[in-house]
């Protein structure tokens, strides 16, 4: 019957400005090695911990670069519920909507998987509400060149994401083209049309 199995659901959430391969490799990677049937990239609205220290690209800006970078990409969709939500995003809300809205549907609530890189391992306390979003979630941990994956403290489940050498980082990419410098490789070439549309991160005179 329809329903009565939990959706093995992924979770990529981020600010995305912008998305890059390594987002899109870490989604192929956990997709396949949990067998999850979708992967969500969450799209915040405000990423609290991040827009007090630099400047953040308009909302509707990122989205579209999200969707160009999960164009074409099997069982990875785009995910809005942060942005129309409004307001400062937090992890643990996004996870009791997607659960409340199965249920609303008659469907067996989700399990969901945070997919993370080993990287913020030890920045997991520092989100709102973490101690309820330990036992709502497992963390698919991706593994990073040159970054050491550490089991977090407390009550997380964790399961291991084998890599891949893709080292790339959002704020990188936007160095680059604010220099003139070629993306090619660095970004999905959807992502990097997207962003000479729209003229992103270039320096403005």
């Amino acid at each position: 019957m329809p329903g009565t199995r939990a959706e093995r659901l992924g979770l990529l959430g981020g600010t995305f400005d912008p998305p890059h391969i390594g987002h899109v490799e870490a989604a192929r990677a956990a997709r396949q090695h949990l067998h999850l049937d979708r992967v969500l990239f969450v799209v915040a609205n405000d990423p609290w911990q991040k827009s007090t220290l630099r400047e953040i690209s308009p909302a509707p800006d990122r989205l579209a670069l999200v969707v160009a970078a999960v164009e074409g990409v099997e069982g990875t969709e785009v995910c809005r519920l942060e942005l129309d939500r409004g307001g400062p995003s937090y992890t643990i809300e996004t996870v009791e909507a997607l659960a409340a809205e199965a249920a609303a549907a008659g469907r067996v609530p989700p399990e969901q998987f945070l997919i993370v890189g080993a990287d913020v391992l030890d920045t997991l306390w520092s989100w709102h509400r973490a101690e309820d979003l330990a036992p709502l979630v497992t963390l698919a941990v991706v593994a990073r060149p040159g970054v050491r994956a550490e089991s977090p403290e407390g009550p997380w489940r964790v399961s291991a994401v084998p890599g891949t050498s893709v080292d790339v980082s959002s704020s990188e990419v936007r160095d680059r083209v604010a220099r003139g410098l070629s993306i090619e490789g660095l970004v999905p070439a959807a992502v990097e049309r997207c962003i000479r549309r729209r003229a992103l991160y270039a320096v403005r005179r």
